[in-house]
């Protein structure tokens, strides 16, 4: 799944939006996963990554809502 900067999550429409988080959540959701059973993932910065991408995207989210 690909990570959206901040002027990528602004284009997105509001349906889009959620698809692609709930997207990005599953995926973090699996490399949890991996982590917990004991594994190692092949990229750990990865995680990071996706986290401040949903990050950006319930931003994003919260700010529609007040405007």
């Amino acid at each position: 799944m690909a990570l959206f900067r901040a002027k990528d999550v602004k284009q997105f429409s509001d349906v889009e939006l959620q698809e692609n988080m709930d997207k990005l959540r599953m995926d973090l959701v699996q490399h949890y996963g991996k982590v917990s059973a004991g594994g190692a993932t092949e990229n750990p910065g990865h995680i990071r990554e996706l986290r401040r991408t949903i990050a950006r995207m319930m931003t994003e989210q919260n700010r529609r809502r007040t405007a």
